[in-house]
């Protein structure tokens, strides 16, 4: 599979001398593939992601996006990445969502009417034409959320950066946005690499996934299947087990005779299976 980023051995020194260094399981997102980067607070993902949107320069290792190196380069590269905040409020600059959402495309030199097209044509697969007119002020997170990634995905990127995208969500908001990136990323074959603290979530949505902590110089690559069944080396990373392998892991321990699923779907047709 074709490598759109490849992170070897990445240090970063900011101003106040904090030393984010990465070295082991080197990291690298191909081509139609979901990442998910874990690890605790000042863990260094978001550095990871500010790398690889060209924000910051590595002080050691390499970076690389699409072949350029994206802080020397990222103007090669702009417009086949799309990005969504943590803060999803800096990113919000239009008064409407449609005026938002036309702002990358008018920037980028498309007509008004080119721009009003795209819009239109992204939030339509978003299904959230209904909030067109409305002012982003008013919206909810979970509305705000979607703008964002409308947004982000107006210019058709190849990939998508996602700086903890669901923080500030409640549950049932969490899950929903969740499917729909699931299911556009799917649709348009666009690739994905988020950070996260919130393990519950990526089991049923990432293909690989890198544990990182910076203050120890450590890191685990694997699936969420491989990695998830690993309480004592989660705990290195101040993860625990999502809530459904532990629930499985105790049926074990009771003698019930199952396999430990690697998603909520799994789950379900494990636990199917078991009653008919």
């Amino acid at each position: 599979m074709e490598k759109i980023v490849e992170i070897n051995c990445l240090e970063h020194i900011y101003p106040d001398k904090t030393r984010i260094e990465l070295c082991g399981a080197e990291l690298a997102v191909s081509r139609g593939e979901k990442i998910a980067v874990l690890g605790p607070s000042g863990s260094g993902k978001t550095t990871v992601l500010k790398h690889i949107t060209g924000l910051l320069s590595p002080s050691h290792g390499t970076v690389r996006v699409f072949g350029v190196d994206p802080s020397k380069e990222y103007g090669k590269i702009r417009d086949k990445i799309g990005v969504i905040l943590q803060n999803v409020e800096e990113q919000l600059i239009g008064p409407t969502v449609i005026e938002d959402v036309m702002f990358s495309p008018l920037n980028y030199g498309y007509s008004s009417r080119e721009s009003l097209d795209m819009a239109e044509k992204i939030l339509s697969e978003l299904d959230i034409t209904h909030l067109k007119d409305k002012i982003i002020h008013y919206l909810s997170g979970g509305e705000k959320r979607k703008v964002a990634l409308a947004g982000a995905l107006v210019l058709n990127p190849e990939l998508l950066v996602l700086d903890e995208p669901f923080s500030g969500l409640d549950i049932k908001t969490e899950r929903a946005y969740v499917d729909l990136i699931n299911r556009i990323c799917r649709e348009k074959q666009i690739s994905v690499i988020l950070s996260t603290h919130n393990i519950e979530i990526v089991s049923g949505f990432a293909d690989t996934i890198y544990l990182i902590c910076s203050k120890n110089n450590i890191s685990r690559k694997g699936s969420p299947g491989e990695l998830f069944n690993q309480p004592e080396e989660l705990r290195k990373f101040n993860l625990e087990q999502p809530a459904l392998l532990k629930f499985f892991n105790k049926l074990k321990e009771k003698g019930v005779d199952v396999e430990i699923p690697a998603s909520l779907d799994e789950a379900v047709d494990l636990l199917l299976t078991k009653i008919h």
